[in-house]
């Protein structure tokens, strides 16, 4: 072995981790004693303290003193809501914020969370390679990087803007996030804006003196363990991405989640609440039932320092320390909201980026640790098997100081606009909705994907009717209507009244479908749509105008599939198919920069010529009174807390 090596291992002998090296006999097992410091040097150098892995032992055994204590980390800390702002898509509110955010829009890095695989779905590949719908079945990675394209042409300067995406992975998905990449061309991403962060495992530890633990089988294997998300944070800062990223002129980096479709949706609003509230990091929420099982964002305050932390607490710590230092009454509903003061996080989090890379030059990024071990005995001294220590990006504003501590707020928007993870395989999600929580399944983010763009559409005046509720795999969701824009269209709500301009004139039935691809400028001043549509808008930048746009035809519906028969695993995760019996088709090259007439540019059945007195038909009948449920855009939507 190396001289480095050898260091290393003279190191750990004296750090109380001799045991690593009992085995060890010499002239036998080269091979494997070279794997094993192999193994050794990678965990020390991968580990951002200077003291590498005699740094994370430390930490290991100074925790795991605390947890045998029981002591309580937010004991002396007061809780109290702190600043940050609770908006409604469609409300003037909400457009102030929003129309602050859009220029700072083109001044933001995105930084994916995609360490993990799908195997807790049922699908044996990355998360992000699933299909966002089955209309479409674009990939949640190409939705994001076309996103984030749309926002840099809609935004930036033609020629000057470059938006990037950094993206943590693991040994897991590297590879294959790598190849999805490559095979599809970056999604039409210059990739030379795309940076891969590695995020490697840390040492797993067998009792409270902080002993590494060894595979039972194979005593020259390090038992390994993930770290947590929170390390996404040094690895911004050890490959320079974000110091990159600010002396390039940007000014926001927003973090988000491998598979929430919903996320961008509330984006420009998110950076008009930092520009207006001077925040350095602002949480992306939800609103929370009292109780809920949903950290919660709460301002902490030390009852003897004064000093002032606002972050994530977890449901079942937040409901006792109210009772202790607030209320006896702990965690209630505001009579006035009928939901927790308290907001829900779902870990989709924007930093300022001067002050986000200042703080990780005085830390590396290393972000406070925790541990949970899993005890056997009531002394606490054996676990029932090895733990690890973690970290959560959330808790960023643990290494916060000075006035910056005052300086971290929030964006409470409804659920059902901003947050629909798929992390659940579907008996866990029938499970959870039995018992009142969202599924969290690939049917729910598809449903909540299509229900959050009739909301959007809904809030500029369109009558857009609630679909029938459908259950596939145990899990019953509103099935419709179908409505996909893409982002080179629309993506921020905000946009969806000049695509919709005709308000209360587009009229679209509970089971329909309407997809507008592309990138072209479209004006939809009045749509009777009862069926499936597709408007492709192409690359234009001249716009496209429809009046009095007729379409009936047998549209699309969901299939049920056979558990045997041979369809992709992500098919059998939704358990259906989309029959597309009947589909009309427009063609906005066909005419392009002319208002659309009927019959020009369309493909396939179901345009049909405009009749006088059609609004008389009883299929219409529901636009003359648009029920409450249907205005506030029905059920669906929200997942659970952000993991």
């Amino acid at each position: 072995i190396s001289k480095d090596e050898m260091a290393l291992a003279k190191k750990l002998v004296d750090d109380g981790q001799g045991h690593l090296f009992a085995h060890w006999k010499a002239g036998k097992e080269s091979k494997k004693i070279k794997a094993q410091m192999a193994a050794l040097m990678q965990l020390h150098k991968s580990y951002p303290l200077e003291e590498g892995l005699l740094s994370y032992t430390k930490n290991a055994r100074d925790l795991l003193a605390v947890s045998k204590a029981g002591k309580n980390p937010l004991e002396g800390w007061i809780p109290s809501v702190p600043q940050g702002e609770s908006l409604t898509v469609g409300t003037p509110e909400y457009d102030e914020f929003e129309s602050a955010g859009l220029p700072l829009l083109s001044k933001t890095g995105f930084v994916l969370v995609a360490g993990g695989l799908g195997e807790r779905l049922g699908y044996k590949g990355i998360k992000v390679e699933l299909p966002t719908e089955s209309c479409t079945e674009i990939c949640y990675l190409q939705y994001y990087i076309e996103t984030i394209i749309a926002i840099q042409e809609k935004y930036g300067t033609v020629g000057k803007t470059h938006l990037p995406l950094a993206i943590m992975v693991s040994d897991d998905t590297y590879e294959k996030t790598n190849t999805l990449l490559k095979k599809n061309k970056y999604f039409g991403m210059d990739k030379k804006y795309v940076t891969i962060m590695k995020q490697e495992k840390v040492a797993a530890i067998s009792s409270n003196d902080g002993k590494i633990a060894q595979d039972e089988a194979d005593k020259y294997k390090i038992e390994c363990k993930p770290h947590g998300h929170g390390d996404v944070h040094s690895l911004m800062h050890s490959t320079g991405t974000a110091a990159r990223w600010l002396n390039a002129g940007l000014e926001y980096c927003v973090f988000f989640q491998d598979t929430n479709g919903l996320g961008f949706h509330t984006l420009a609003a998110s950076l008009g609440v930092s520009s207006k509230l001077n925040l350095v990091m602002n949480s992306l929420a939800i609103p929370r039932k009292a109780k809920q099982a949903v950290g919660a964002v709460c301002q902490l305050t030390n009852s003897e320092t004064k000093e002032e932390r606002t972050i994530n607490v977890e449901y079942n710590q937040l409901d006792p320390l109210l009772r202790a230092t607030v209320s006896a009454d702990g965690d209630v509903n505001d009579p006035k909201t009928n939901f927790s003061p308290y907001p829900g996080n779902i870990n989709q989090l924007l930093f300022s980026l001067k002050e986000y890379v200042e703080n990780l030059k005085e830390t590396s990024g290393v972000m406070a640790e925790f541990v949970n071990p899993k005890y056997a005995d009531p002394a606490k001294t054996i676990f029932k098997k090895p733990t690890r220590l973690e970290c959560m990006m959330q808790d960023y504003p643990m290494v916060l100081k000075g006035d910056d501590t005052k300086r971290v707020g929030f964006t409470s928007v409804a659920a059902d606009m901003c947050f629909s993870p798929v992390k659940n395989d579907v008996i866990s999600g029938g499970q959870a909705q039995a018992s009142g929580t969202h599924p969290a399944v690939a049917f729910s983010g598809e449903s909540d994907h299509y229900n959050a763009v009739a909301k959007i559409v809904r809030s500029v005046g369109c009558k857009v009717q609630v679909g029938e509720k459908k259950t596939f795999n145990g899990v019953t969701m509103i099935a419709g209507p179908k409505i996909v824009v893409s982002p080179g269209v629309c993506c921020q709500p905000g946009e969806y009244k000049s695509t919709f301009a005709g308000g209360g004139n587009v009229m679209i039935t509970g089971g329909s479908v309407l997809i507008l691809k592309g990138k072209g400028k479209v004006t939809i001043n009045s749509l009777k749509l009862d069926g499936a549509l597709i408007i492709d808008t192409g690359g234009l930048k001249s716009e496209t105008v429809f009046d009095n746009l007729v379409v009936e035809n047998k549209g699309w519906t969901e299939k049920a599939v056979v558990e045997a028969a041979n369809n992709p695993e992500w098919v059998k995760m939704r358990g259906f198919v989309m029959e597309k019996s009947e589909t009309a088709e427009i063609i906005c090259s066909h005419h392009a920069g002319k208002p659309y007439k009927w019959g020009e540019g369309s493909v396939g059945g179901g345009v049909v010529e405009p009749k006088e007195g059609e609004e008389e038909d009883p299929k219409w009948a529901w636009t003359k009174e648009v029920k409450e449920e249907e205005a506030a855009g029905g059920e669906g939507g929200g997942g659970g807390g952000g993991g």
